[in-house]
């Protein structure tokens, strides 16, 4: 089994785009890792690199204890899982699945216990006389899996493989490959432009944007303290909402102010903005759409624009002061488009700096 390290790593194409702009950041051995990120962040580029399908151009990536700059793809001891199946329509999927082994002159017996092994694992053991049409999206998803299995690799790495599947069946593939890394007991990096798979799935999430990283962290410690308006943004459904206001002192106490309305600091968060200089000062408030009240004693009025209900929650996109907010509430929300509300903060309200847009509280 095997760690892996990135020390500033850049990939720089012939056209000049710099896609991976000097990346720094451990992998530890057996952990989940997701590299999560809008398209073009970089996210895709850097697992090519760690694979071997992309020259890196400056930087050392190491696995383990060797630097791999130089080493060919087959020689990394790694496997790659793509969005697409790659599987090959005239063979069988046990010879789908053997077929890197055989390449490799690994004795035959050896092949059937291992493409055994995995299929048990995957449960596909009923499926090994197929052919690839002959199976669903998400068999097919399993035997590419199983084919990455049977290597026994020290990395698995994963880009988007379930972005082909309908939406009930990712579901149920994010808690087959969760319960796979468990039971494989080593390292998986996966790549997603979901933020949904990221939370879930990862032990880790590294957040990327404009090929730099923007915070590496557990999904909890990323969700609640989001090191910049980017990844508050990014991570969350539905996103954060950002408002334009101050932070002010009155009798003592700290506050944010929008509009005229006022919520007091925690003192946790109080402190830090005391400590960082920005009391008086103005800032972006960030609160999470579960962090909003409607119909609170205090707070400042607003109109429903739009209603999304979600079975066992509800959205509510509200219009205050010329702008669209957004709040959730549970399954028993009773009020309508056009209807008046108050809206208050909840306590657990973020501040942001106007100009670089980090994370104050």
């Amino acid at each position: 089994m095997a760690g892996l390290e990135l020390k500033k790593i850049n990939k720089v194409y012939p056209n000049g785009f710099h896609a991976v702009k000097g990346i720094d950041l451990e992998i530890q051995d057996k952990e989940f890792l997701v590299f999560v990120g809008p398209s073009g962040c970089g996210k895709t580029t850097s697992l090519r690199m760690i694979a071997g399908l992309e020259e890196i151009s400056d930087g050392e990536l190491y696995i383990g204890e060797n630097m791999v700059n130089d080493v060919l793809p087959k020689d990394r001891n790694i496997a790659m899982v793509f969005q697409n199946y790659a599987l090959y329509p005239h063979m069988t999927v046990y010879e789908n699945m053997a077929f890197g082994l055989k390449l490799r002159k690994v004795p035959k017996a050896t092949i059937t216990e291992k493409v055994e092994k995995a299929a048990k694992i995957l449960g596909i053991e009923n499926l090994l006389k197929r052919r690839p049409k002959q199976l669903s999206g998400g068999q097919r998803q399993r035997v590419a899996l199983g084919r990455a299995i049977v290597r026994e690799p020290e990395v698995f790495l994963m880009d988007e493989p379930l972005s082909n599947l309908d939406a009930k069946l990712r579901v149920q593939m994010r808690a087959e490959l969760i319960k796979l890394h468990q039971e494989l007991d080593t390292t998986f990096i996966y790549v997603t432009h979901d933020q949904t798979e990221a939370m879930t799935m990862g032990t880790r999430i590294c957040v990327m944007n404009n090929g730099l990283i923007q915070q590496v962290d557990t999904p909890r410690e990323i969700y609640n303290h989001p090191a910049n308006m980017f990844v508050a943004s990014f991570i969350g459904a539905p996103q954060m909402n950002f408002m334009d206001g101050k932070v002010v002192e009155e009798g003592g106490k700290l506050f944010v102010e929008f509009e005229g309305y006022k919520k007091q600091l925690a003192d946790e968060k109080a402190e830090m903005a005391k400590k960082s200089g920005y009391v008086g000062k103005e800032v972006v408030i960030g609160c999470r759409p579960e962090d909003i009240e409607i119909d609170s004693e205090e707070g400042f009025e607003a109109v429903i624009d739009v209603l999304e209900l979600l079975g066992s929650e509800t959205y509510i996109y509200f219009n205050a002061f010329g702008k669209t907010y957004i709040a959730k509430e549970g399954k028993n929300f009773t009020k309508g488009r056009g209807d008046k509300i108050k809206i208050s903060f909840k306590s657990n309200v973020h501040a942001f700096d106007k100009e670089n847009e980090n994370s104050i509280f």
